[in-house]
């Protein structure tokens, strides 16, 4: 998939919630960020979560902007949300929001939206946003949608994560794998937007349901 991405339409699309979100035409220049946030995107370590489950979660994004308060601010948030990405370490969210702090800072947008973005990134780790916290819904809608994918791409995902897992030993992998899935069945509702609960809600119970029989056989 990364060899087949239009990085320029990526830039593009990163330019235009910046400036959104700090104003236009001001410095420093967009791009450069943009750069660095793809390449980390691009790192050899990534399997599922790569330049396409970025570009899928800006694709969700658009799809929900109506319920979101501040929908650029969610956008910036969806580039940052995997920025870091060690599978082997347990604080990347928290490693993604830092970095989003500082480079957000020195690009320009004002203190409020940067820890607005920041407070979205370290939500990720529990994918639990409060009932009237709308842009936390909408991103957390956005990154989970992949659970409500048809049945080839759940199976393609479930096989690029274990793929970025390949140094945990198969018992281990699936009895963690099956705790998270557990967790999610256990939250009252998988997605909080009223799209997510109509479209996806339904099937993304059917497939973690299936997956998690699966990793029980």
């Amino acid at each position: 998939m990364a060899d087949h991405v239009d990085l320029d339409a990526l830039r593009t699309r990163w330019t235009r919630a910046l400036e959104s979100v700090r104003g236009a035409g001001g410095d420093p220049d967009p791009l450069p960020y943009a750069d660095n946030l793809l390449a980390r995107w691009r790192e050899p370590q990534r399997h599922y979560h790569t330049l396409a489950h970025l570009i899928a979660v800006l694709d969700h994004v658009d799809v929900l902007e109506e319920y979101a308060a501040d929908p650029d601010v969610v956008r910036l948030a969806v580039w940052f949300h995997d920025a870091v990405y060690l599978p082997e370490r347990s604080e990347n969210e928290e490693r993604s929001a830092r970095l989003a702090e500082r480079a957000l800072a020195e690009a320009g947008v004002p203190e409020g939206r940067t820890a607005e973005v920041a407070r979205l990134v370290r939500l990720t780790v529990t994918h639990d946003p409060a009932d009237d916290d709308r842009d936390g819904q909408v991103l957390c809608d956005a990154d989970l949608a992949i659970l409500a994918a048809p049945p080839s791409a759940y199976a393609a995902y479930t096989a690029a994560v274990r793929e970025e897992y390949h140094f945990v030993p198969n018992d281990a992998f699936r009895s963690g794998r099956a705790a998270i899935l557990r967790q999610l069945l256990g939250l009252p509702r998988l997605f909080r937007t009223p799209y997510g609960q109509e479209k996806w809600e339904a099937t993304a119970r059917c497939n973690i349901t299936s997956e998690l029989e699966m990793l029980s056989l």
